[in-house]
């Protein structure tokens, strides 16, 4: 009664669904957009250092990483990392995605106050992602028998812990729909791109972040699961 359950399939199945749906769409609007070469054949790579230069952000390197679609931007080295099929790339698709990191190192440089919050919790999301389903699964068990007080306690101290994850994973969504937003705003008033690669790039971003909602939902409806199934074993 722990993953398989009725909860199972109410809470989390439809959540699967979305997300797997994201992650096509993501894939495809990448793969279409990637067969596209930008018209100033800039690579990601470029395309990264133009829109920090046109924020006026200085001392952030800009290296490849092995992968497809691994680019992230490291705020404890101040290093933005590109992937293969970015880096080296002169796509419409490469554009938006450099310029996207590109944008997280410009809201570290801005002190964005989101992006603060969301580092604040961090430490304890990592904390209570990592012990949470340990003591969910102990309080499962304890609270399915006699000492189902003491079971309870347990399993409420893992959901608390949960909890911290889920609301990690919420805080990011403002980061990377602001990261998305810099990065297109750049792109526009200085015409790095033509109209129909400019929607291209933003069909790119925006399939991207509806991921990121989809995670979110997906940790939302697990923690309104936990609190559910909590509820009636209280009961």
């Amino acid at each position: 009664m722990i993953y398989f359950d009725t909860t199972y399939l109410i809470f989390i199945l439809p959540c699967v669904i979305i997300s797997l749906i994201c992650q096509i769409r993501v894939k495809s609007a990448f793969s279409k957009y990637s067969q596209i070469p930008n018209s100033r054949r800039m690579t990601g790579a470029q395309a990264a250092e133009y829109v920090l230069r046109q924020n006026g952000v200085t001392g952030v390197r800009i290296e490849h990483v092995s992968g497809n679609l691994t680019d992230h931007f490291d705020p404890r080295t101040n290093v933005i990392r590109l992937s293969d099929s970015v880096y080296n790339s002169a796509s419409v698709a490469a554009v938006g995605v450099a310029a996207h990191e590109a944008g997280h190192a410009v809201q570290e440089a801005k002190n964005y106050l989101p992006n603060k919050i969301r580092s604040a919790i961090l430490p304890a999301a990592r904390f209570g992602s990592g012990i949470s389903w340990i003591l969910i699964i102990i309080g499962f068990l304890f609270s399915a028998r006699a000492q189902g007080g003491f079971g309870l306690y347990i399993l409420y101290a893992g959901i608390i812990l949960f909890s911290l994850s889920v609301l990690f994973t919420v805080a990011t969504l403002p980061v990377e729909f602001d990261a998305s937003r810099r990065a297109l705003k750049c792109i526009r008033e200085t015409n790095l791109l033509t109209e129909e690669e400019y929607k291209g790039t933003k069909s790119v971003l925006s399939a991207a972040a509806m991921t990121y909602v989809a995670s979110a939902l997906t940790a939302i409806m697990q923690l309104v699961r936990l609190l559910f199934i909590a509820n009636n074993r209280r009961k």
